[in-house]
């Protein structure tokens, strides 16, 4: 048997033992990456003059107060994150929490870029690429956006869903 053809084989065997698994990965993906950052949220709003503070001192948000800093933070987190956790305006929320993942990791760069911090950085790059898989790829089959679709939702530019 030739390379080719083996090679051919093989796709075609992973092919079908993944596809049972794209919609729990992507469930999975969701409801991690939606909790980091709904997680995240909670503890800015239960003690808000920590939030406050750390905005102040530590976090340099560009272009914005910190107070605005800290409440555009909190409420992108929460927001975008339960819109994530749920599936509903996938590919926007997704790509929502990917700013605020980024404008976090630059507003804390002065920190993370110190030796020591590698595993903190690798975790924002870990956070952003689930979140540009999203992009791309939408929520998946189980999430809110494709359960409207089936009920006769168009998506964009007037498209039915596949069931």
């Amino acid at each position: 048997m030739q390379i080719t053809p083996m090679i051919a084989t093989l796709e075609r065997v992973l092919a079908a033992a993944a596809a049972p698994l794209v919609a729990p990965l992507g469930l999975a993906t969701r409801l991690y990456v939606g909790w980091v950052f709904v997680n995240s949220g909670r503890l800015k709003v239960s003690d808000w003059p920590q939030t406050l503070s750390l905005f102040e001192s530590e976090y340099h948000v560009p272009l914005l107060s910190p107070h605005l800093a800290a409440y555009a933070g909190a409420a992108g987190e929460l927001a975008f994150g339960t819109l994530v956790i749920v599936g509903l305006a996938g590919r926007a929320s997704a790509a929502g929490l990917f700013a605020v993942n980024a404008l976090a990791f630059i507003s804390y760069r002065h920190v993370l870029l110190q030796d020591g911090f590698e595993a903190a950085v690798g975790q924002h790059l870990l956070w952003g690429f689930m979140l540009l898989t999203l992009v791309v790829h939408g929520p998946g089959q189980w999430s809110l956006d494709r359960l409207l679709a089936g009920r006769g939702a168009a998506g964009p530019a007037g498209i039915r869903a596949a069931a």
